[in-house]
């Protein structure tokens, strides 16, 4: 599969793009907004580059590709209009440019709470429901999607183990980027993910059994 990883040069994005250039199966395109991260993108082993901002036209970067990972964001402390920006006009783009290059899967990574915005914190509620927009509309297109809603994030090493459920019952605790990546990545060719919306947490199940018994 030839993927775009949207927001590679993120905390998250770097882990996928590291974990698709290790595959056999994946050519990784990371899309980056600046020409100094080129270096990173490349010792990080993309197999290529792809300048474009999510703020301008970026349908150059779709050529060739077969899927797209998203995980660009601007996260939940900035401000309201550059959280619009990011996390609903950008990924609500990039989900329609998607639909017009025919791509054959998508990769959302959102997060919990995006689900019920308006039960979420006052302080982050602006960002939820950006993020709950983009996944709505990815709900409601023509993709073969996957929807990840990963709780609090550490920059702990992947653990390989998760739980992960449409709504977990016990939402403490927190999950490693890395292993949210793992997910990610692991998502596109695990068929009991297609057309799903999830929340995620480590846990005990390792990530291709507990991503084959969502529910």
């Amino acid at each position: 599969m030839n993927v775009l990883v949207i927001g590679a040069n993120g905390n998250i994005g770097k882990h996928i793009v590291k974990m698709l250039g290790l595959s056999t199966e994946h050519h990784v395109k990371a899309m980056i907004r600046k020409e100094e991260q080129k270096e990173t993108m490349e010792d990080l082993g993309a197999d290529e580059i792809v300048l474009a901002d999510l703020e301008e036209d970026f349908s150059h970067a779709y050529e060739g590709v077969d899927a797209v990972i998203f995980t660009a964001g601007s996260g939940g402390h900035t401000s309201k209009e550059q959280t619009e920006v990011i996390d609903r006009n950008g990924a609500i783009k990039s989900i329609e440019e998607a639909e017009k290059h025919r791509i054959a899967r998508y990769v959302m990574v959102s997060a919990m709470g995006a689900g019920k915005p308006d039960e979420t914190p006052d302080n982050i509620r602006h960002y939820m429901k950006a993020k709950g927009a983009a996944d709505e509309a990815l709900e409601k297109s023509r993709l073969n999607y996957t929807i990840l809603r990963p709780g609090p994030l550490t920059d702990d090493p992947g653990k390989g183990t998760i739980r992960a459920a449409k709504s977990l019952s016990n939402k403490n605790g927190d999950i490693p980027r890395e292993d949210v990546a793992s997910v990610a990545v692991n998502s596109l060719t695990i068929e009991e993910t297609s057309h799903q919306a999830f929340e995620l947490l480590s846990g005990d199940t390792s990530i291709g059994a507990a991503l084959k018994e969502i529910h």
